[in-house]
């Protein structure tokens, strides 16, 4: 009876050591370290910050490193992207959202 019970404790010993992770792999932090942390941003304040601009503003863009003035055609605020009308062009362009200020 005693071998029994000491081969299960040896088999379950040997099957815990190959186990590959452990329940707890990450520390976690303690509390005085969560305080300092700043919050994230949530996804919802970054795309409220565009949401001031509309179709008809007029703006400044940033082409090829140069700051020029636009009229934004469309907003798609899904893809972080906006349809603009450069004023010396003909033809319209898309351009990132971050590259946009309003005027």
């Amino acid at each position: 009876m005693t071998m029994k019970i000491l081969a299960v404790l040896c088999l379950a010993l040997v099957f815990g050591a190959c186990e590959s992770s452990s329940p707890e792999t990450t520390p976690s932090p303690s509390p005085a370290a969560q305080a300092t942390q700043a919050p994230s941003p949530s996804p919802e304040a970054t795309v409220a910050a565009p949401a001031a601009l509309k179709a008809g503003d007029k703006v400044k863009v940033t082409i090829n490193g140069s700051a020029v003035e636009a009229t934004i055609v469309s907003i798609d605020e899904k893809a972080g992207k906006a349809t603009v009308k450069v004023a010396s062009e003909t033809k319209e362009r898309t351009v990132n959202l971050s590259e946009i200020v309003k005027q």
